[in-house]
């Protein structure tokens, strides 16, 4: 099993996958990323909708 392991290391350390383009840690910035916006987003939906049913809600009570 560790000789397999070795085997596997070495040969993802060889020349033809060295470049396997980017690493994980910025994938996983962005990614934090779009959910703060995301987040953001809801948030500003919901302020808007609350403030809309609070207008419209007040009109007609008796």
């Amino acid at each position: 099993m560790i000789r397999t392991l070795r085997e596997r290391i070495a040969r993802l350390r060889g020349p033809g996958e060295r470049d396997r383009g980017d690493s994980p840690v910025p994938t996983a910035i962005i990614i934090a990323g779009l959910a703060a916006a995301a987040g953001a987003v809801v948030l500003a939906a919901s302020g808007l909708v609350d403030s809309f049913m609070g207008s419209i809600g007040g009109g007609g009570t008796p």
